[in-house]
């Protein structure tokens, strides 16, 4: 661990960022460039007494999870993300792990986003990051591990998952799903992440099983759709989705038309907040 690199680097990142670039209020006028300490300890979840150490020279070897989530709150570059990494004295990140990192691009686009659901996900439909509304929309899918992380994985597996669709659209989101799993799979290939979940819902769900075999590709770009919420009932929304150049991840927001009752629910689902859906285990 070189504790000067780490914090001398650490410190020009957040002095080169602005508020607006990662979706905080400018306030008051700063005494210094950049963000504040604390600032960025909020943004990584960790307490702004630990990040300031790492700062000035005296802090504990960061965790390869936390360093993580200092990459995604100082919207690092993916070789940025690898330098971080080796001056911590950890090894950048695996394949598998560095997936999960957060297109800075991306991010920037979702961070000015408070007025509408907005999420990121991987090409594997896995969440990476979502905003305040999109978690009161869909859930805080945070907490998924493994292959739960996926979403076309809970799809095939969790009948619940299902429940924020209305029945009739369940056929149809379901051979979405299995598209853009083949999709993935055309471009990660069999030994990928994207093989390890076709291997294991194949064997789990005889629906996906019979839609894999179909042999239909596609990547959603646009799509209408009516999402069910536990309190507000059917909304009706247009979703528009923003790739990386690799496409490997994908913004997707979700809006409403002027004046419609798609967009009143949206008003009341910024004041509800987070509602869990029912718990329901009868297939969809």
């Amino acid at each position: 661990m070189d504790r000067a690199a780490l914090a001398d680097f650490l410190r020009r990142r957040r002095e080169a960022l602005q508020p607006g670039d990662v979706g905080l209020p400018a306030g008051a006028r700063r005494r210094a460039p950049g963000l504040r300490r604390e600032e960025v300890a909020a943004l990584a979840a960790m307490s702004a007494d630990y990040y300031t150490r790492l700062e000035q020279r005296r802090g504990p070897q960061p965790s390869a999870q936390l360093l993580a989530a200092l990459a995604r709150a100082l919207r690092l570059t993916s070789q940025e993300r690898d330098y971080l990494f080796r001056v911590a004295g950890h090894n950048p990140p695996t394949p598998v792990a560095a997936a999960t990192h957060v297109a800075p691009a991306l991010l920037r686009v979702l961070d000015r986003l408070d007025d509408t659901p907005a999420l990121i996900l991987s090409n594997l439909g896995e969440t990476l990051v979502q905003n305040r509304l999109a978690e009161a929309l869909f859930g805080d899918r945070s907490g998924y591990t493994g292959l739960a992380r996926s979403e076309v994985y809970r799809w095939f597996t969790d009948p619940a998952e299902r429940l924020r669709y209305p029945e009739d659209d369940r056929d149809r989101q379901s051979r979405a799903q299995v598209a853009n799993l083949r999709a993935a799979y055309g471009s990660m290939g069999p030994q990928s992440r994207a093989g390890e979940l076709v291997r294991a819902l194949r064997k789990a769900s005889p629906e996906f099983a019979e839609l894999w075999e179909r042999h239909e590709v596609a990547q959603r770009f646009a799509d209408h759709k009516t999402l069910i919420h536990p309190e507000l009932g059917p909304i009706e929304l247009d979703c528009q989705v923003l790739f990386t150049e690799d496409q490997s991840q994908a913004l997707l927001v979700l809006t409403a038309p002027p004046r419609s009752e798609g967009q009143e629910k949206l008003r009341l689902l910024a004041v509800l907040g987070h509602e869990r859906f029912p718990a329901d285990t009868t297939p969809g």
